[in-house]
C-alpha cells in the first residue's frame, strides 16, 4: 500500500498514540497501530501509557518508541493520537510540539442514559476499536477489519510452552476483573469446572493478578478432590506477557469482561465470554474472534453501571447467579468436541 496522502495536509513522518490504561483498553487500540503504519508506512509510530502497561507494548514491531507517563517524548510530532481523551491525557498532548491533534470521542453522556434511564442512543453494538477508528475518519485512515495484536517475547513463549501437553485440551479460566459485579461468584466457577473436568482431557488453567489470588483459591478449594490435579493456578505468579503468553497456548478461554479477555482475542482464541453488569451497549466484546456470549437478558437493573460496581445494588446479583454453569459447561464440551 502506498503513503495515504490528504490534499491539504501536511506529510505525516512522526505519530504518537497515547492510551493511558488499562489492558483492555489498550489491546484495543492495536488495530490502530497497524492501521496507521499501514497507511504511513515511511513514518514512524510512538506510544505513551502509564507505566505497569509499558510491558504489553515493548515487543511490538510496530512501534519505534514507548514512552511513559514518567518519562514524556520530547519529540516533534505531525500527528498525536489521544485515544483516552481525559483531563491527564489532555494535558500532556499540550506539553507536546504537535502538529495536529485527532481526539477519541467518548460521548460518556450516553453511558449515564444508558446506566441511570435505561435509554439506548448507540446506533447499533459498536466495538470500542470502531469508536476509536473514529478519530481517524479526518485522514481517511481505512479499516482493514482484522484483530487485535500481542507479541509475547521468546522467554514468555518458553515459560507458556510446558503447560501445554498435547493430548489435553486446556482451557484457561480468567475469573478475575476489578469490580464485583463483573465477576462470577468462585463457586459458580468451582461448579462449572466440575463438570467440565469430568472429562480426562480437559486441563485447566486459572490466570490472573496478584489481586485475583484470593478468588483463585476460593475456586480451587471449592473443588472436589479428584479435580484438583486437573487445575494449575497460575494467578499472581505470572507476568502480563507470560499471561498472554499462556493464552496464546490454550485451546479455548472463558472469562468475564476483563483484561484479560482482550488479551486472549489477540490470538483468535474461543472465547466463552460470561457478562454480568456489563452490556455489549459500551463496545468491549471481543474484536474479530469468534466468541459466545453469556449473560442474563430482560433485568430491568441492568446495566448499572458502565465500568461495574463493588455490590450489586439490588442486592440480588441476579446478572451473574442466573447464569447456568451447566449451559456454560455443554458449550465449552461441544467446542472441544469439533474443534
Amino acid at each position: 500500500m502506498g503513503v495515504l496522502v490528504v490534499i491539504g495536509m501536511p506529510a505525516i513522518k512522526k505519530i504518537l498514540v497515547l492510551r493511558l490504561s488499562s489492558i483492555g483498553d489498550i489491546i484495543l487500540t492495536t488495530p490502530l497501530i497497524r492501521r496507521l503504519q499501514a497507511a504511513y508506512p515511511e513514518a514512524t509510530i510512538d506510544y505513551c501509557t502509564k507505566p505497569p502497561f509499558l510491558t504489553l507494548l515493548a515487543s511490538n514491531p510496530r512501534l519505534s518508541a514507548i514512552y511513559t507517563t514518567e518519562q514524556l517524548p520530547t519529540e516533534t510530532y505531525d500527528l498525536v493520537v489521544d485515544l483516552q481523551n481525559n483531563h491527564r491525557s489532555r494535558t500532556i498532548v499540550g506539553s507536546l510540539n504537535a502538529k495536529q491533534t485527532l481526539k477519541y470521542q467518548k460521548e460518556n453522556w450516553k453511558k449515564w442514559l444508558m446506566v441511570h434511564c435505561k435509554i439506548n442512543l448507540y446506533s447499533a453494538t459498536q466495538s470500542v476499536v470502531d469508536r476509536y477508528q473514529a478519530a481517524l475518519n479526518k485522514l481517511g485512515v481505512p479499516d482493514d477489519l482484522q484483530g487485535c495484536e500481542l507479541y509475547p517475547s521468546p522467554s514468555d513463549q518458553a515459560f507458556a510452552e510446558p503447560y501445554a501437553i498435547a493430548g489435553n485440551k486446556t482451557l484457561a479460566l480468567c475469573f478475575g476483573a476489578k469490580h464485583f459485579t463483573k465477576r462470577y461468584p468462585p463457586q459458580r466457577f468451582a461448579a462449572l469446572l466440575s463438570i467440565l473436568l469430568r472429562d480426562d482431557s480437559v486441563r485447566v488453567l486459572l490466570l490472573g493478578g496478584k489481586e485475583d489470588a484470593s478468588q483463585a483459591l476460593e475456586i480451587v478449594n471449592a473443588l472436589p478432590a479428584a479435580c484438583r490435579s486437573k487445575v494449575v493456578n497460575l494467578s499472581g505468579s505470572c507476568s502480563l506477557m507470560q499471561t498472554a503468553a499462556l493464552l496464546e497456548q490454550c485451546d479455548a478461554v472463558v472469562t468475564n469482561d476483563t483484561g484479560l479477555m482482550h488479551m486472549a482475542s489477540a490470538f483468535g482464541k474461543k472465547l466463552f465470554v460470561l457478562f454480568g453488569s456489563s452490556s455489549a451497549t459500551f463496545g468491549f466484546l471481543p474484536y474479530h474472534t469468534p466468541y459466545e456470549l453469556f449473560e442474563v437478558e430482560g433485568l430491568s437493573c441492568r446495566p448499572c453501571s458502565h465500568i461495574g460496581r463493588d455490590r450489586c445494588p439490588k442486592g440480588h446479583f441476579r446478572c451473574m447467579n442466573d447464569l447456568s454453569e451447566e449451559l456454560i459447561a455443554r458449550r465449552v464440551l461441544e467446542h472441544f468436541q469439533i474443534s
